[in-house]
């Protein structure tokens, strides 16, 4: 029984990625967002749970891939679809432009497929993982609909998330070695770079709230280039 449970917690994400989806494209692009943050609790305490269980399976692998797919390679085109929709009146030079969003669902799955044939990977990333792109476009509406910095146009600015979604879309399978969230144990020598990251991020989203959410992942990429630049 208990080697179901992560894939049951995976199926939980991909539920919550459907769910995402659906109200996304009716338009309630807040709510989708706070799906996509309980399909990101998802993926992440599947892991977890499967190192805690010592359960593995080459369909547990997939299957997390395939919920992945949904929740954070469908689901955040289709959030920048949605927003650059509404960003511009439609006109016979623009009406196409939101499909450019769907940039990001590509390099998602090219990143996932990459990511489950690189053995590199193994202990930490190289790439942007799909979650924190995706939670960097999820955290839009929620800014939007909690717009307490007056980021309204700047959101909504097409030039500022068409070169997001080709920044997102480059980092996603871009050479680049980022850490992992993974404790072995708790020692501060041996995940110092972890806790400074999840002190400054727990730091910024209770000043900033979802506006700090591009800022964390900023932050997380920047401080792997040490790390990076020692290799």
């Amino acid at each position: 029984m208990k080697k179901h449970l992560p894939n049951a917690v995976t199926c939980l994400n991909l539920l919550c990625g459907c769910l995402a989806l659906t109200n996304i494209f009716a338009g309630r692009l807040d709510v989708g967002a706070w799906f996509v943050a309980a399909a990101a609790l998802a993926d992440f305490a599947d892991g977890l749970l499967a190192r805690a269980l010592r359960v593995s399976s080459a369909i547990g692998k997939d299957l997390d891939s395939l919920a992945d797919m949904v929740s954070f390679g469908v689901v955040p085109g289709a959030i920048l679809f949605k927003l650059l929709t509404s960003s511009e009146p439609a006109t016979p030079l623009t009406q196409y432009l939101p499909y450019v969003g769907f940039l990001v669902t590509i390099f998602s799955a090219l990143r996932l497929a990459k990511f489950n044939n690189d053995t590199r990977q193994t202990t930490s990333f190289i790439g942007l993982p799909t979650p924190a792109c995706t939670l960097v476009v999820a955290s839009l509406p929620l800014i939007l609909s909690h717009d307490r910095f007056g980021l309204h146009d700047v959101v909504l600015n097409p030039l500022l998330l068409l070169g997001l979604t080709v920044l997102l879309s480059g980092l996603l399978v871009a050479e680049l070695p980022l850490f992992a969230l993974k404790f072995k144990s708790l020692r501060w020598g041996d995940n110092r770079r972890r806790f400074i990251f999840m002190l400054l991020a727990a730091g910024l989203l209770l000043g900033l709230q979802a506006a700090a959410v591009p800022l964390v992942v900023l932050l997380y990429v920047l401080l792997s280039v040490p790390k990076t630049a020692a290799r």
